[in-house]
Order: C-alpha cells, then sequence, then structure tokens
C-alpha cells in the first residue's frame, strides 16, 4: 500500500492547492485516492513531520520534491515548476511521478513488470549484433551456431529481418509506453530513431557504423527512459499565496 501523507501549517493558504493537485496527480498516477493531513503544531502530528513547512506530501515517507527539512520553520514552501517559475503549491506531475514510482517499486517488490520492461530491448540489440548472412567470413560459425541451438533457419534474411524488425518494434512501444507514463517524449523519439538506422545499416546499407551506432543510442534510449526525474523546491519565511510568482 502506498502511503501518502500531506503536511501544512494551520493558515497556509496554498491547502486547498494542494489538495486539489493531490487529487489530479492520483488520477493521473492511476492510484487509489487516499491520504493522511497532518498539522504541523497539531499535539497529534508525529515528531518527525514538525520539521517540515507548509504545504508538503510525502509518498512512503519521501518528499515528493526530494528536500530534506531540518529547521522546523513555521512557513510555507515554494516549489519550482518546469518552465522557471515558482509556486507555493506542489505541481500535479511532481507528485504523479512520486506516486508512479512508488507504484512500480511495489510492482518490483512482488516480481512484476517494470523490471521487465527495462530489458524488452536486450531481445533487439542481440539480434542487431548478430552478423549478415551476406558476410562470408560469419557464414559457417553463424550457421553452426543457430543449427546447434534449433534455429537454422534464422540462416535466411527473409526470417533475420522480420524477426529484427519485431524486437525492436517491442522495445520502442516499451519505451513509448513507459514515456506516457512519465509524460516525456525524448526517449521515445530517440528509440524510434535509433531503430530505423539499425534496421537500414544492417539490412539495407550494410553498414557496421549504422548498424552499431543505432544499436548504441537504442541502450541510450532505454537508459534516459529510465533516468529519474526531480523538480526542485525551495521555502520562504512567509506564506506565499497560490499563484505563481511575476
Amino acid at each position: 500500500m502506498i502511503e501518502v501523507e500531506l503536511i501544512y501549517d494551520d493558515g497556509c493558504p496554498n491547502i486547498s492547492g494542494a489538495r486539489t493537485n493531490l487529487l489530479r496527480a492520483f488520477a493521473r498516477a492511476d492510484v487509489p485516492a487516499k491520504w493522511a493531513e497532518w498539522e504541523r503544531t497539531s499535539p497529534g502530528t508525529p515528531e518527525r513531520l514538525r520539521n517540515i513547512p507548509s504545504p508538503t506530501i510525502l509518498v512512503n515517507g519521501q518528499d515528493v520534491a526530494g528536500t530534506q527539512w531540518i529547521d522546523g520553520r513555521a512557513s510555507c514552501r515554494l516549489y519550482l515548476l518546469a518552465d522557471g517559475r515558482q509556486s507555493g503549491v506542489p505541481p500535479t506531475e511532481l507528485i504523479a511521478a512520486s506516486l508512479i514510482r512508488a507504484k512500480a517499486s511495489q510492482r518490483r517488490a512482488s516480481g512484476g513488470g517494470p523490471r521487465v520492461r527495462n530489458l524488452t530491448a536486450v531481445p533487439a540489440i542481440v539480434a542487431g549484433l548478430l552478423p549478415n548472412v551476406t558476410c562470408p567470413a560469419c557464414w559457417p560459425a553463424y550457421a553452426g551456431l543457430l543449427s546447434a541451438l534449433g534455429l537454422g533457419f534464422l540462416v535466411s534474411s527473409a526470417y533475420l529481418f522480420p524477426l529484427t524488425a519485431a524486437l525492436l518494434l517491442v522495445a520502442v512501444c516499451t519505451i513509448g509506453l513507459r514515456a506516457r507514463e512519465r509524460h516525456r517524449y525524448g526517449p521515445f523519439v530517440l528509440g524510434f530513431v535509433a531503430a530505423a538506422t539499425l534496421l537500414a545499416g544492417k539490412f539495407v546499407l550494410a553498414s557496421q557504423i549504422m548498424t552499431y551506432g543505432g544499436i548504441a543510442v537504442l541502450i541510450a534510449a532505454s537508459l534516459w527512459n529510465n533516468w529519474p526525474r526531480r523538480l526542485a523546491s525551495a521555502a520562504c519565511p512567509r506564506c506565499k499565496p497560490a499563484g505563481n510568482s511575476p
């Protein structure tokens, strides 16, 4: 179960906006909307939450902005938005990203999908590394290895091309699905370019530079797609209105 907590100071004007964005983030991350609220100075508030400015959202005990607070000042905090502006309300995408990471951690703990999704580019990379049958020096070793594995039919380009293309399609589509979850499509575009370059270099132009270049770019796209996103945050000594600063 994902534990979500909202910490606030009574009277801070950004609480309502934080609740609104929290609900939106739950919907975006496809996580049931359930959380606990703590007024920072209330007698029943745990000691670990008393040093945190308002409003702050924790997911499984971690600040959605990755900040550690130690001063304990009564203050509203500022969040740095993706476009460089500041807001006193935690952005929806920041909360959603934290919820998605928590959901992914749950799946990994139960042996679920994301671990497998991170490996979907591997078969396509292996297929891309297989030598073309048009290489005379590679033919004996290639044919012998595949025959020993019961895959002798792959010595024909008629089979190797569709197999490589299918594996690349799976890898690129997987990157695209994860990019949609994280609202970041750069890795998907890079993966598509890598797949096209690999296929053209291997089966059309017989260019090792293009083939290995496409493989390298596909690896880079997979790594980029799994690189964590984080927006920064700050705090101010006085409560800031819910709107953005000029």
